[in-house]
């Protein structure tokens, strides 16, 4: 009994040495103190204004200048046709030419009619002034003296009567006479008249052969080249029918359609900037007219710019424009590489006593190396440039020491 006694109590001592000598192994060592943690050297830049272009982005096509086609004007045949597609042709020159023999007839035909109505009045033959006096025509005149020579025999007679020589009968023979011829003068005055009238158809109808007559020659109305050719030589054809087809190619017109929203910004004088799909050159031109609605159907606004070719643009090619509506308006711009971006929101860090200040912002327009703040940032604060992990609160250390002013050596 007492053996097992002293057993249990070494046991019990045992215990609680062991009880010991875990607690002293769970125990944790002297902390050391905290090392402090070193500034991360940054690169910053102030904010700062920038000159920026304010423009709008569409798209449209291009157009000719002036784009007309060509028709005859006369019938006949085709019996020249020296332009074909392609042709560049000046203002003037000639594009096709109908035969002209039957009018060539016409004008000798209605020549000769406007002569003969002429020679009827007392007028040269060949002349331009169709001017006529109608009382100095001969006709007019032997009327007028027969009426004279009637007035006097009529008045003689009734002189005579009242004295008694003349009788009655001589008295109404005379006043008859007297009526006839002042019946035979208005008619000579209606025929003269009839005659200044047929005269002025003669030389309606001459004026008529001869402007048919040119219109034989078909030119070009203005500086273009030929776009399409539709009609062949020897071919028959009648007043109307389409020959050619006649676009002036340089300016062309660009035509684009601004949204309502954008459209009280466009106004006529603005610079335009060009591309076209696949080529890498710039081309420039001016907006000269704006319509002066909307579209009821869309809302746009149809807006048209003069575009030099410069010899590479062509009627009908899709192009993006850029319509500059504001020139170097100032607005405040970080550099590119300090905007950070995650889920959707934008931010910067800014210098604030040697500790990174995060700052959520609103951005603009982008540019190279730039972009544009509207809200979150003041001009002259400093932001930090490729912040990468870069938390709030952190220290940090402008390189190449930038003071606290903002200043850079």
């Amino acid at each position: 009994m007492r053996n097992c006694r002293i057993l249990m109590v070494r046991m019990r001592i045992f215990a609680v040495a062991l009880f010991a000598a875990l607690l002293g192994a769970c125990s944790p060592p002297d902390q050391a103190a905290p090392k402090p943690v070193e500034p991360l050297p940054v690169r910053v830049t102030p904010a700062s204004l920038r000159p920026v272009e304010r423009f709008i982005t569409v798209s449209g096509a291009l157009f000719p200048k002036e784009q007309s086609p060509v028709s005859a004007r006369v019938p006949g045949r085709l019996q020249r046709l020296p332009a074909d597609l392609g042709s560049a042709v000046r203002a003037g020159d000639l594009l096709a030419e109908v035969d002209p023999r039957d009018f060539e007839l016409r004008v000798l035909q209605s020549r000769g009619l406007l002569s003969q109505a002429r020679a009827r009045l007392g007028l040269p033959l060949d002349g331009e002034d169709d001017q006529v006096n109608l009382d100095a025509t001969s006709l007019v005149k032997q009327a007028e003296a027969v009426l004279s020579q009637a007035r006097r025999e009529r008045d003689r007679i009734t002189e005579l009567s009242k004295q008694g020589i003349a009788s009655a009968s001589d008295l109404e023979v005379t006043h008859a006479a007297f009526t006839v011829a002042e019946t035979r003068y208005s008619d000579a005055l209606e025929e003269a008249r009839t005659r200044a009238a047929v005269l002025r158809q003669r030389r309606a109808e001459y004026e008529l052969a001869l402007r048919q007559l040119s219109d034989t020659r078909i030119i070009a109305p203005f500086d273009g080249i030929i776009s399409e050719r539709r009609a062949s030589l020897g071919q028959h054809v009648e007043i109307g029918t389409p020959l050619l087809t006649l676009v002036q190619a340089d300016p062309l017109r660009l035509r684009v359609e601004i949204p309502e929203r954008d459209a009280p910004r466009v106004a006529i004088g603005q610079p335009v900037r060009l591309r076209l799909t696949g080529d890498t050159n710039l081309y420039h031109g001016t907006v000269r007219r704006l319509s002066p609605s909307l579209l009821e159907a869309s809302r746009m606004l149809v807006v048209e710019a003069d575009i030099p070719a410069s010899g590479a643009l062509r009627p009908g090619a899709f192009a993006r424009a850029e319509i500059v509506v504001e020139s170097a308006l100032p607005v405040l711009t970080v550099p590119s590489d300090a905007l950070v971006t995650f889920a959707g929101v934008e931010r910067v860090f800014v210098l604030d006593s040697n500790k990174a200040s995060e700052r959520r912002v609103t951005t603009g327009d982008r540019g190279s190396g730039w972009v544009e703040v509207i809200t979150g940032v003041k001009e002259g604060e400093r932001v930090i440039r490729s912040p990468g992990g870069l938390v709030d609160g952190r220290a940090v250390l402008p390189e190449s020491g930038m003071t606290d002013s903002g200043s850079q050596p």
